[in-house]
């Protein structure tokens, strides 16, 4: 049974409420056959209404998000499924505890990242100080901030990057997301403006066909967001293949989260 299929058939029970969270999160295991696993249940019923995502679910945009980053073959979201619960229908994620990793953000006095750096920009640090945010370059951070250019997403924190066992990284929170509207907030903008990878291009092209009328991810995500956030994705996908060169923030949004981490 794949961890997709355990979330979705097993026993749901909730063990605890995952305060840090600003919509209900609760902390659950999911057994089914002598399986069991950890995982995160957030119900629909404890989300905060956005007035600029009117439109559907944080846990269906969780859900399609995991299907578009399964769908590139980089596996960056952690398997998720949208399913009934103790408290109705919400997204179940699995649990992913994270392991001791090299640094991915850091703060440093310099004017310009050192070797294996990039810049993301200045940040207060108190006192009228300032330094320099940057983030690791990071071949698993540069595939990160392609899927986020194609999702669309509005919130990826420090706080959202899981470095796992076998050096695996997950990227989690993903309920603001696919806006018709560009709402990319970041920290990962140190490869704006730099021509995408080879094998960015190419993950990019087979996206394409699976997004395209009838195929089945299409039909999937129908499932889970709007039409026109569905066109607005193969637009996204498109754009970037056009341009072959990571986006850089577009001004009309705050490019970075807040808080960042």
């Amino acid at each position: 049974m794949t961890p997709a299929d355990l979330l979705a058939e097993g026993e749901l029970t909730v063990r605890g409420r995952i305060r840090e969270a600003s919509n209900a999160a609760l902390y659950c295991t999911v057994t089914h056959d002598g399986q069991e696993a950890a995982c995160v249940y957030k119900p629909v019923a404890g989300e905060r209404p956005l007035w600029d995502f009117p439109d559907g679910t944080l846990a269906a945009r969780e859900v399609a998000a995991y299907l578009v980053s399964e769908a590139t073959g980089w596996g960056l979201v952690p398997p998720t499924v949208l399913r009934d619960g103790p408290y109705g229908e919400g997204m179940v994620q699995l649990w992913i505890e994270a392991v001791p990793d090299a640094e991915l953000l850091a703060l440093v006095e310099e004017d310009e990242p050192g070797p294996g750096w990039k810049a993301i920009g200045l940040a207060e640090v108190g006192e009228g100080r300032t330094a320099l945010l940057v983030h690791a370059d990071d071949p698993r951070l540069r595939r990160l901030a392609v899927l986020d250019a194609v999702i669309n997403n509005a919130d990826r924190k420090g706080g959202h990057l899981l470095p796992a066992a076998g050096g695996r990284l997950y990227g989690i929170d993903h309920g603001v997301t696919f806006n018709v509207e560009n709402k990319l907030r970041t920290l990962l903008w140190g490869w704006a403006g730099q021509a995408l990878t080879e094998e960015a291009v190419t993950v990019l092209g087979g996206l394409r066909e699976r997004l395209a009328p009838g195929a089945a991810l299409a039909e999937r995500l129908a499932g889970l967001i709007t039409p026109a956030e569905l066109d607005a994705t193969r637009a996204r996908v498109e754009a970037l293949l056009t341009a072959r060169v990571h986006p850089e923030p577009g001004g009309e949004w705050p490019a970075i989260p807040w808080p960042p981490v």
